[in-house]
C-alpha cells in the first residue's frame, strides 16, 4: 500500500481574524508544531506592533521563525521559501502534519508554490528606482506601479518601498508568478478564515487600543533610532515615528494606524481571494473552525 503523503496545513486570513488562536488549536490537536509566514514577526524586538503569539501561546506549541532576524536584517519571500523547505525535510522525518500560519500572501506563495523561477532582480534596474525613491518619495514608486498594473497597487503595502520596488521589477519584467510553480514532496491544503467586514474592522480598532495599551508607544520609541530600516516601514511604527518627529498628535497616529491596518487587511483579501485552493471557513469559535480544519484534511478529497 502506497504511504501517504505528509501534509502541510496552511491558515490564512487578514490581520486580526483569528489566525494565531486557530492554528494553536489545530497544533495541539495533531501534536505538531508551526512555521510563521508574517514577515514581520520574523524581527526581533518587534514584538507589540506585529500582535505576535503571547508568550503563553509560545508555550503551547513550537513555533518556528518568530524572533529569528535582527530588524537589520533583509529576509525575502524567496529566502523564506528556501529556509522554510529545508526545515520542513526535517519536521516531515517525524511528524505527519505540520501548520504555517500567516497573513503575509507573497511568503505563502513562495513556501507553497516556489518563487525559483524568478529571475533575479535587475541591479541597474533596482538602483534607478532606489534614486527615485531617494529623490522624490515613495509617491513617485506609486505613481509608477499604477501606471503599470493600477490593481497590483491595492494588493500590495503601496507604503513599503521595497514592496514597491519589486512589485515595479515585476510588471516591467512581465513575470507570472504562478508560472514558477513548484511540486513540492508534500501535499497542501490551505484554508482562510472569512470574517464580515464590520466585525474584523471593530477586532482591528480594539487590537489597536490593546496594542497601545500594552506598550506600543514604548516599543516604537526604543526602536526609533532605527526608523529608515526596512523591518521598520511598517504599519503601527510608521505613524508613531511620525508622532515622534512631531508631525501629528499620538491621536492622530493612532487613527491613523487603525485606518492603514484596515486598508492592509482589505489587501491582504484581496491577495487571498484570488487564489482557487484557498478552503474558506466563517469565522466562528476557534474550536469550532478547528473541527472543521480537521474534517475537511481527513476527507478524502485531501
Amino acid at each position: 500500500m502506497k504511504a501517504a503523503r505528509k501534509k502541510l496545513i496552511v491558515i490564512v486570513g487578514p490581520t486580526a481574524s483569528g489566525k494565531t488562536a486557530l492554528a494553536i488549536t489545530i497544533a495541539k490537536l495533531l501534536k505538531t508544531e508551526i512555521i510563521s509566514a508574517d514577515s514581520r514577526q520574523f524581527y526581533q524586538t518587534m514584538d507589540i506592533g506585529t500582535a505576535k503569539p503571547t508568550n503563553e501561546e509560545l508555550q503551547m506549541v513550537k513555533h518556528h521563525f518568530i524572533d529569528n532576524l535582527s530588524t537589520s536584517d533583509y529576509f525575502s519571500a524567496g529566502d523564506f521559501e528556501r529556509e522554510a523547505l529545508q526545515l520542513l525535510n526535517q519536521l516531515f522525518k517525524r511528524l505527519d502534519y505540520v501548520v504555517v500560519c500567516g497573513g503575509s500572501g507573497l511568503y505563502i506563495q513562495a513556501l507553497c508554490k516556489g518563487m525559483s523561477a524568478m529571475p533575479a532582480a535587475d541591479l541597474a534596474f533596482r538602483t534607478e528606482l532606489e534614486i527615485d525613491y531617494n529623490n522624490n518619495g515613495i509617491a513617485a514608486l506609486q505613481a509608477r506601479l499604477q501606471q503599470l498594473n493600477p490593481n497590483k497597487l491595492t494588493q500590495i503595502d503601496a507604503f513599503n518601498p521595497q514592496r514597491l520596488m519589486r512589485a515595479i521589477e515585476i510588471e516591467t519584467q512581465q513575470i507570472d508568478l504562478n508560472q514558477s510553480c513548484i511540486e513540492r514532496p508534500f501535499d497542501i491544503v490551505q484554508f482562510g478564515i472569512l470574517t464580515e467586514r464590520e466585525i474584523l474592522y471593530n477586532r482591528i480598532n480594539e487590537r489597536v487600543d490593546e496594542m497601545i495599551t500594552n506598550g506600543l508607544l514604548g516599543e516604537a520609541q526604543e526602536l526609533y533610532p532605527l526608523k529608515d530600516l526596512n523591518a521598520l516601514q511598517t504599519v503601527g511604527y510608521k505613524e508613531l515615528f511620525d508622532y515622534f518627529d512631531q508631525k501629528c498628535t499620538l491621536n492622530f497616529a493612532i487613527d491613523k494606524i487603525k485606518q492603514h491596518t484596515r486598508n492592509y487587511a482589505k489587501r491582504q483579501m484581496t491577495w487571498f481571494k484570488r487564489d482557487p485552493e484557498i478552503n474558506w471557513i466563517t469565522a466562528n469559535e476557534t474550536a469550532f473552525m478547528a473541527q472543521e480544519v480537521l474534517k475537511q484534511i481527513e476527507s478524502p478529497n485531501h
